[in-house]
C-alpha cells in the first residue's frame, strides 16, 4: 500500500475510533509501532487534531471535531456547493458559528484557476438576498444542536404577553423573509407551537428532561407552518400593485387569489397570537393593502394609523 493511501485509510480509522493507541493501530495496519507514530507526526503536520494522552491507560485523543477525508467534485459540482455555501452569507445570522465562512475560504483555495476565474466573474453577480434581522447566533446553535443529540431546551421567551419560561423540544429550524423559526414542542403547553428565534432572550441545554419519541420523530414537513394553537382567518385586500409586490413574497405570496383587474386577496389561517405581527407585516404595503379580517387586525391597524396621525400632527402643531 502506498504511503498516501495508507495516510488516508489511517485518518478514516481515526475518524471513526476518536481514541485509540499506536499499538491497536499497528496491529490493524500490519506495521510496526515506530511506522505507525511516524504516520500519526506527519498527520498532525497536515492539520489533524490529534493529541496524545498521558498516564496508564494512555494514548491518542481526535481533538474536537473530526476531520473528514477528501472528496472529490466535478467542476460543475465546485462550482454549485461554492455559491449554495456563498448564499448563506446573505444571512445575518446562521446557526452554524464561522463555520460555513472558514469552509468557503478552504474550499475556494484548493480550487483549480481556472474555476477560481470563473467563479470570480460571477461574485455579486449571483446571489439569494436575505432582509437582516438580528438575532442571536449562540441561541441559533443550541436550538440546532438539540435537534442533532435529541434534546430538551429551556428558553425564555418574550411574546406580547411578556416574558416566560418555556421548556421546549425543538422539531427544526427554518428561515423565512431574514426571520428564523423554530417548531417544537412545548412542554409547559403539551402541544407543538413555533417559535420566532428572535424573540427567544435566552435558550440553555436541559438533559433533566426526557424528550419525547414521537415529536424527535417529526420533521418540519409534518407539521404545519402555525403549529396547532388557535387560528384566525387573516384576509386581505390588495390592489394591482399590492399583488404584484407580494406574489413573490415567500410568507403571504402562496395565499394570494388574483382578480381579472390584476388586484387580489390574501387569505389564510394565522395563529391568534401573531396578529399583531402579520398586521405590522403588511402595514409596510400602505394604501395599497386593506385588513379586512380579523377584527383584531382591524383595530391594530386603526390604533397605529391613529398614533401615526396624532404624531405628525403635533410636529406640525409645535412648528
Amino acid at each position: 500500500m502506498q504511503k498516501s493511501q495508507r495516510l488516508i485509510q489511517l485518518m478514516m480509522m481515526i475518524n471513526a475510533k476518536k481514541s485509540f493507541t499506536v499499538r491497536e493501530l499497528a496491529d490493524e495496519f500490519g506495521l510496526s509501532v515506530r511506522t505507525l507514530s511516524r504516520d500519526l507526526d506527519e498527520l498532525s503536520g497536515l492539520g489533524v487534531p490529534i493529541y496524545s494522552v498521558q498516564g496508564r491507560g494512555g494514548g491518542y485523543r481526535l481533538l474536537q471535531e473530526r476531520m473528514l477525508p477528501p472528496i472529490s467534485f466535478t467542476e460543475s459540482e465546485a462550482i454549485a456547493i461554492f455559491f449554495a455555501c456563498q448564499s448563506l452569507s446573505y444571512f445575518s445570522t446562521l446557526p452554524f458559528g464561522d463555520g460555513a465562512a472558514t469552509a468557503l475560504h478552504k474550499f475556494y483555495h484548493y480550487l483549480p484557476t481556472d474555476i477560481k476565474e470563473q467563479i470570480d466573474r460571477l461574485k455579486d453577480r449571483v446571489m439569494i438576498h436575505s432582509p437582516f434581522r438580528a438575532m442571536s447566533t449562540e441561541i441559533l446553535q443550541t436550538l440546532m444542536e438539540a435537534v442533532m443529540v435529541r434534546q430538551a431546551v429551556t428558553i425564555s421567551y418574550r411574546s406580547s404577553a411578556g416574558s416566560s419560561q418555556r421548556h421546549i423540544q425543538p422539531i427544526g429550524l427554518y428561515a423565512s423573509s431574514g426571520y428564523w423559526y423554530c417548531p417544537a414542542y412545548c412542554f409547559t403547553q403539551e402541544d407543538i407551537r413555533q417559535f420566532r428565534v428572535d424573540r427567544i432572550i435566552a435558550a440553555t441545554p436541559n438533559a433533566s428532561i426526557a424528550i419525547r419519541e414521537d415529536i424527535a420523530n417529526q420533521t418540519l414537513r409534518d407539521i404545519p407552518e402555525t403549529g396547532n394553537g388557535e387560528m384566525k382567518p387573516f384576509e386581505v385586500q390588495l390592489t394591482t400593485k399590492g399583488v404584484w409586490l407580494l406574489e413573490t413574497d415567500t410568507r403571504l405570496g402562496p395565499h394570494i387569489d388574483k382578480n381579472k383587474d390584476g388586484s387580489g386577496v390574501v387569505q389564510l389561517e394565522i395563529p391568534a397570537t401573531d396578529v399583531s405581527f402579520y398586521s405590522d407585516y403588511v402595514w409596510r404595503l400602505g394604501e395599497e393593502a386593506t385588513i379586512i379580517s380579523p377584527a383584531e387586525a382591524v383595530q391594530w391597524t386603526r390604533e397605529k394609523i391613529e398614533a401615526m396621525r396624532l404624531r405628525y400632527t403635533g410636529k406640525i402643531d409645535s412648528a
